[in-house]
């Protein structure tokens, strides 16, 4: 048995103090108060004042510590990505892969397979970002690489077995009929690259697509006649929408708008992070195409955004402190709700009985001190 002790716990009441955190077998048993006799007979973990919230949840990692995903879809990879990631909090993640072929696509998935299948700390399923997706909101993705969403197509996304998949694909570029039969496979579907019109969103919500990939990039937007993807995802209560809060992808003000349109536990936090997260890279190779690394932002040849240089910690501090927002839910849209939107809240995302020991360790400056996933502290 452990425990963590003597800090602030972010509970599903809000920070509380005074309490410990009792967990054993990667499995939390309980939240107790600091006194209770079984602590006294853990192996005590003490925070020494930092504040404990729950393991950052990411949804859309490309590559960290100087791998990405693309170029080496393998084991070794999942973990140098993952090893990396961890430095920044987080503790369970998609390694994500860009449009690409099928036959790279078939690696990506037996790799994330191996990778579950030997307890490679974090990994807990994989998105595929494309190649179904419009060639109008292609962002840095290959066009080469697109293709229709056709029956070989489907019978492979839906072929992993383990974990979640979550499918990123633009609602235009398939039907409402192909989206129910992922939906109903247990994909988790997701639009983005999507230059689709309010109606086609609105159809494609209906058909099982439950979210947006990175609001307001690379998809149709907001207007006053045609509100387009941004719009449907707004407007629709029970829509998901995918973050990136580095202060380049989307203005804050903009963010802060998108914030007031619907519950806050329909947004959550993703990095869309880049090779260069967790190594001291000025440049990288997507596909044989040269991206450089400038003022925090990757970008390609022509200056289009081609992933980010966010992790998740400094996403959580910008929440704080551009975005004006308490801490507890910024720690929330990092943690609690990407794991409903996974269809994992009732494994990750809370401090509390019966939920997997993940957790990170925080100090005042929203930056990270220690983390443990299902139980195991980082070494």
């Amino acid at each position: 048995m452990d425990a963590i002790v003597n800090g602030p716990i972010l509970a599903d009441d809000g920070f509380v103090e005074g309490r410990a955190v009792l967990f054993d077998s990667g499995r939390i048993t309980a939240v107790t108060s600091g006194t209770d006799p079984r602590v006294k007979g853990a192996r005590r973990h003490d925070l020494k004042g930092a504040m404990l919230v729950p393991g950052f949840v990411d949804a859309q990692v490309n590559g960290g510590g100087g791998v990405l995903f693309n170029e080496s879809p393998t084991v070794d990879a999942i973990r140098a990505i993952g090893r990396a990631h961890r430095r920044f909090g987080t503790t369970g993640f998609l390694p994500t892969l860009i449009s690409d072929d099928l036959s790279v696509i078939a690696k990506a998935l037996q790799a994330v397979r191996d990778a579950i299948a030997a307890r490679v700390p974090g990994v807990i399923g994989v998105h595929i970002e494309g190649p179904f997706i419009s060639a109008e909101r292609k962002g840095a993705h290959d066009p080469a690489k697109f293709r229709d969403l056709d029956e070989r197509g489907i019978q492979l996304l839906t072929s992993l077995g383990v974990g979640r998949t979550l499918v990123t694909l633009a609602p235009e570029e398939t039907t409402p009929e192909v989206i129910r039969r992922l939906n109903a496979s247990g994909l988790v579907v997701s639009a983005g690259h999507t230059n689709a019109t309010f109606d086609q969103m609105r159809d494609a919500l209906g058909a099982g697509v439950r979210g947006v990939t990175h609001l307001f990039n690379a998809m149709s937007p907001l207007t006053h006649r045609e509100p387009g993807v941004v719009g449907a995802a707004l407007h629709d209560p029970e829509c998901w929408c995918g973050l990136i809060v580095d202060g380049r992808h989307v203005h804050p003000a903009v963010l802060q708008l998108a914030l007031r349109c619907k519950r806050p536990d329909r947004f959550m936090l993703v990095t869309d992070a880049m090779p260069n997260v967790g190594a001291d890279q000025t440049s990288f190779l997507l596909q044989g195409r040269r991206i450089e690394v400038r003022d925090g932002v990757c970008v390609d040849e022509n200056g289009t955004l081609a992933g980010s240089a966010l992790d998740m910690a400094t996403a959580v501090r910008n929440c704080v402190d551009r975005l004006g927002l308490p801490l507890e839910q910024a720690a929330r849209l990092a943690s609690t709700y990407p794991a409903q939107f996974l269809g994992m809240g009732s494994e990750l995302g809370h401090i509390a009985p019966g939920f997997r020991a993940s957790f990170v360790a925080l100090d005042e400056r929203v930056r990270v001190l220690d983390t443990w996933i299902d139980g195991e502290r980082a070494s």
